[in-house]
């Protein structure tokens, strides 16, 4: 297996949105790639299939359509067919990714999200990654990804999203959240410097992100921390850079977004 060492974008090395390869008849089919920090998949799409993009180990941003989404290891991405995307490696990264045709699965998410993968798929996954294309549906290949396809039915979503504006006034703050996290700006604070007035920036979250500015920031900051800790830092460390005033109220609000506390999440 070619561990790529790029940190540029990589999506014609790899033949993103090329034919797929020999078997592509088939309901759905594997891939595997490893990859080093920092690789970036450019902008690319998948014209005929969805595509589940799963972390086995290091941390995947996704930056697709209106948004961002973090996929820590042993989680996943689920891409509906035909929207683009471009794929950021967060530390050394195992990457498995499922090719479904549309037909098999009809009522397959429209929308992309983060999901959680179950011990079962995960290892259905990493077997998958050996069967040969194209193969016989009637063998025990066959029988093992019709499995994958039962268990892709019913996968949790996760709270790993992060929408980006399309405004340009919102956008000037989400290009500040992205630089420094931590900043304490006020919604107050944010309406003085756009000039207009706080309920106007009310407005334009509730309309163009579905949340509240303190949501807002809070989920940047949160999906900003999966991305440190999965890269070894420590709780502390993390939460002071994030302006959390002490670790245990950042694991507190942690563990209320994401139903579990900071060293569980990784375990």
């Amino acid at each position: 297996m070619v561990i790529h060492r790029l940190k540029k974008d990589i999506a014609g090395a790899l033949g993103h949105g090329r034919p797929l390869p020999a078997g592509a008849e088939t309901p759905v089919f594997c891939r595997a790639r490893d990859y080093l920090a920092d690789t970036v998949i450019g902008l690319h799409h998948h014209p005929d299939r969805h595509q589940l993009v799963y972390a086995e180990t290091g941390v995947l941003v996704v930056h697709a359509g209106s948004g961002r989404w973090v996929v820590p290891s042993t989680r996943a991405i689920w891409m509906p067919v035909g929207m683009g995307h471009r794929v950021d490696c967060i530390g050394r990264v195992r990457m498995r990714s499922l090719y479904v045709l549309p037909d098999a699965m009809p009522h397959a998410p429209v929308e992309a999200s983060t999901v959680s993968i179950t011990p079962l798929l995960a290892a259905l996954i990493h077997a998958a990654v050996e069967v040969p294309h194209p193969y016989d549906e009637h063998s025990r290949d066959g029988r093992l990804m019709r499995l994958i396809l039962d268990e892709l039915q019913a996968l949790p979503i996760l709270p790993l999203h992060l929408p980006e504006p399309a405004d340009p006034r919102l956008r000037r703050i989400a290009r500040q959240l992205e630089r420094r996290p931590d900043d304490p700006s006020t919604l107050q604070d944010w309406a003085a410097r756009l000039q207009v007035d706080v309920k106007t920036v009310q407005r334009l979250c509730q309309r163009e992100l579905g949340m509240t500015f303190g949501q807002w920031r809070q989920q940047a900051r949160l999906l900003r921390a999966l991305e440190q800790l999965a890269q070894g830092r420590k709780v502390i460390d993390v939460a002071l850079a994030l302006g959390y005033d002490s670790p245990s109220a950042f694991a507190s609000m942690f563990k209320k977004r994401f139903g579990l506390s900071p060293s569980r999440f990784f375990n």
